[in-house]
């Protein structure tokens, strides 16, 4: 008979090992999806994580675009990582990333055709706080209702959506785009456009801004007095009120946090690879920086690597569409599947496998 017994901490090896497993086993079982649906898994494998590195046909493109499409997510999964910690559960990344995107454009456009140096800094400023905002409202009605912030950040989501639609549609619209939805190109005033800083990689503000978050997470985790409180709220949050933790505090930092760089990630978005604003520039980021998160252990130097993995496999998923005829639904249950495998195996972290001799009658 197996039963599992639960550890006295949790195994480290396990806790390093169990990522680069899930990796493997998600290879495996994409595989077999791939082989059900009429593809050669190999092809499709080799097609998703060896051919936009290595395959010289494809990798002067590919390259480049790693950097651009890790950048959002890292920077949003630094924030979630906060909040997962201290058992603050914010699935509403996508929405601060929407409305981030939408408070930075915004202003550039209310100024518009200005093009000065002071501009750019505005806006950045602008989405981080617009993504603050719509993250205080679940961080507002935790501590003064104690509602269900997964709920009401999930939900918030879709409002965002209706008002990304009815600014592409409307306010935000391009009055000399001949009635068709979407704003003005960004990328046409050089203050308002977040251009590649080094030339062939892909590598914009966002992406300073991700490695930036990235150090400060793991100072503020590892060193700082307020990390080791987030830290202990997650662990035992009975303890932490103990100690003088004030929980209610905590709530809306983690949020807040969470919220301005989901916002920032959305303005150097729109300023950068989207250029405008449109109906459909909600791409997905903010979901799949959960996977993200979760996948580098919360911690910034595997939120890093797994960003750059995800990342990978979006630039694979798209290259094998096109050459494979994969459906884009395909690519999201793999890398859907990778997160389901990564929290499934996380029982091993825990607990140990052991069988048991049943014992007879």
């Amino acid at each position: 008979m197996i039963t599992f017994v639960k550890r006295p901490e949790p195994s480290k090896i396990w806790t390093i090992a169990t990522p680069i497993l899930a990796v493997v086993l998600t290879m495996i079982l994409g595989g077999l999806l791939f082989a059900a649906m009429g593809k050669d898994p190999v092809a499709a494998i080799r097609t998703i994580f060896w051919d936009p590195l290595f395959n010289e046909q494809f990798a002067g493109y590919s390259r480049p675009q790693l950097l651009v499409k890790a950048g959002p997510l890292i920077l949003i999964a630094i924030g979630l990582s906060l909040g997962f910690k201290a058992g603050i559960w914010n699935i509403g990344a996508e929405g601060q990333y929407i409305m981030g995107a939408l408070t930075g454009a915004a202003v550039g456009l209310a100024l518009y055709p200005l093009d000065a140096w002071w501009i750019f800094p505005l806006m950045v400023i602008a989405g981080a706080f617009g993504g603050f905002l719509w993250a205080m409202i679940p961080a507002l009605l935790k501590t003064k209702f104690n509602t269900n912030e997964i709920l009401v950040s999930l939900m918030l989501v879709y409002v965002a959506e209706q008002i990304l639609a009815s600014a592409a549609l409307g306010f935000l619209r391009n009055p000399e785009g001949n009635g068709f939805p979407g704003s003005r190109n960004l990328s046409q005033i050089p203050a308002m456009s977040n251009p590649e800083l080094i030339t062939g990689t892909g590598a914009h503000w966002g992406v300073v801004a991700a490695f930036a978050s990235v150090v400060a997470a793991y100072v503020l985790i590892n060193k700082h007095m307020l990390g080791f409180q987030i830290r202990l709220t997650g662990e035992s949050p009975r303890a932490a009120r103990f100690a003088g933790v004030k929980d209610k505090l905590l709530v809306v930092f983690c949020l807040g946090t969470a919220g301005a760089l989901a916002g920032l990630a959305g303005l150097f978005e729109v300023t950068g690879p989207a250029g405008q604003i449109s109906i459909d520039f909600g791409a997905g980021y903010g979901f799949t920086a959960i996977i993200v998160a979760f996948l580098g252990r919360l911690n910034p130097i595997g939120i890093l690597l797994a960003g750059l993995l995800l990342a990978l496999t979006f630039i694979g998923g798209e290259l094998a569409q096109f050459m494979l005829g994969l459906p884009s639904a395909a690519i999201q249950v793999f890398q859907g599947m990778l997160l389901m495998i990564l929290l499934a195996m996380d029982i091993l972290v825990n607990y140990r496998v052991m069988i048991v001799k049943k014992e007879s009658a």
